[in-house]
């Protein structure tokens, strides 16, 4: 069932919380071993919190928007009294003292954390193959990845083990594995969701968002989570508006531009032909498809394979084995520097070394203006061409992913082809802008496929309203993979 369904028949009487968690952990239980798609799971805790929620609910207490909802939270976020790794052996056996934001808010609104998702190590990853805890499976096919970085977050909700889940977007962590795995992803505006608690990757790009298998279940999350946070210094005191009162299915005269020009090359055909049915679909409820192009869309790759990976090599500095992370064993003769190189070397994984001398060398002396200041030029011509745009259209469409899910090992020995699956995502992180992934099609082999809606800054309603009224229309959302 959705979280709305569930919350719904919690509120009347036709269920229970604990009844809603027991099946869920059962369903856990069943899949989980197949997937891989958890690092922790909270059983005991979610039970007890189950309980709690029932005696609340049974005194006359008022029912939470999520009130009985299990909830998945990756495994960058902080969860007061839970192991947090990141999947990476740098934070083997952490357990913070505080929650995110987004956690605590998750539970006040009545969710039920029932445990912690695997990630790409740091989220730094398009496959979740880059995790110290092993790779994650997509439900539609074993051999696959569902994307990544968070792909555990998506195959949780995909399989059905969970209704929603939390992932973080750096450069498509959400969208991505949306996509390749047949489900919703949302990334909010920068700032309308605090990261307070979430473990730093790129500080100007990371965003917490929601993944679930409606528009209407996003929507609620999402207004569960945003909002202004004081712990946060980016966080934004724009106000969130009433999400759910949005959905009105009607997007007549609903403007949607279609750069044709960037999705030629490297599109596959199955991809292509499901976006255009997608664009016909709303087109037929009455929004006008309008051509536009974004000049400057091509450089987003380079562009942010340059910034993320110099905020990366700054935010992970602190993992020194003294601060925080893993220390090595000390010999007799090992200077400071030595602890430092080998308590780095043993804890961080091949793909994150890699973003750390990439970020490293793009900061260092004789080389800041020839790469990191270059690419915050384009980065800002970006900006320009979206904001260009927007003079004349409501909102941005493009397939998620230039193709369905790859199998688990394809491209891990050429991190370049790994890195352009993130072609249409990147934009939107790059320039602040919100943006959904909602699944509209099915590959020859049975692989979902999903398309994206970037929207103006803080318009994640119209966004949410174009989804829903797709939704409302086809069936691809409530198709689930066949996992037993």
């Amino acid at each position: 069932m959705s979280s709305r369904e569930l919350v719904r028949q919690i509120a009347s009487g036709e269920t229970t919380a604990l009844a809603v968690c027991e099946a869920h952990l059962d369903r856990i239980k069943t899949i989980e071993p197949k997937l891989s798609a958890f690092n922790t799971v909270t059983a005991e805790r979610a039970l007890d919190r189950a309980r709690a929620l029932d005696a609340l609910q049974k005194a006359g207490a008022p029912v939470g928007p999520l009130h009985g909802v299990p909830v998945a939270i990756k495994d960058n976020m902080c969860t007061a009294g839970v192991p947090t790794t990141a999947s990476s052996k740098i934070l083997r056996g952490y357990v913070p003292p505080y929650s995110a934001t987004v956690v605590t808010r998750l539970e006040a609104a009545g969710a039920i954390m029932v445990g912690k998702t695997n990630l790409d190590e740091f989220a730094m990853g398009s496959s979740t193959e880059n995790s110290a805890l092993g790779a994650t499976k997509n439900p539609w096919d074993l051999e696959r990845t569902p994307g990544g970085s968070s792909g555990g977050s998506a195959a949780a909700v995909a399989s059905g083990m969970v209704p929603l889940a939390l992932g973080s977007d750096t450069g498509g962590s959400i969208r991505q594995p949306a996509a390749l795995c047949g489900i919703v992803g949302l990334k909010p505006t920068y700032g309308r969701v605090s990261r307070y608690g979430l473990m730093a990757f790129a500080s100007s790009l990371d965003q917490i968002g929601p993944f679930t298998r409606t528009v209407a279940d996003a929507a609620v999350a999402f207004q569960a989570i945003g909002g202004h946070d004081g712990h946060d210094a980016t966080s934004s005191s724009e106000a969130m508006p009433d999400l759910l009162a949005a959905l009105t299915g009607d997007v007549t005269g609903l403007r949607i531009g279609v750069p044709r020009a960037f999705l030629g090359e490297g599109v596959d055909a199955p991809v292509l032909a499901a976006f255009d049915a997608a664009m016909a679909t709303l087109a037929a409820r009455g929004a006008t498809l309008v051509d536009i192009t974004l000049p400057h869309a091509g450089y987003g790759i380079p562009v942010y394979y340059l910034i993320a990976t110099a905020e990366a090599s700054s935010n992970l500095a602190r993992y020194d084995g003294v601060r925080y992370g893993h220390r090595t064993k000390i010999e007799k003769d090992d200077t400071l520097l030595t602890m430092y190189e080998r308590s780095r070397d043993e804890g961080f994984g091949a793909e994150v070394k890699r973003r750390i001398m990439l970020g490293t060398y793009v900061l260092s002396a004789g080389y800041y203006d020839a790469y990191y200041l270059k690419a915050q030029q384009v980065r800002t011509l970006l900006r320009r061409d979206f904001e260009q745009v927007f003079a004349s259209v409501d909102v941005v469409a493009t397939p998620t992913t230039p193709t369905p899910a790859f199998k688990l090992g394809e491209k891990t020995s050429d991190p370049i082809q790994m890195y352009l699956n993130d072609i249409f995502t990147v934009s939107a992180n790059l320039t602040g802008l919100p943006a959904i992934s909602v699944p509209c099609g099915f590959s020859a082999g049975r692989l979902p496929i999903g398309f994206q809606l970037t929207g103006k800054m803080f318009d994640e309603a119209t966004l949410l309203r174009a989804a829903d009224a797709f939704q409302r229309d086809t069936t691809f959302h409530t198709e689930r993979p066949l996992l037993r």
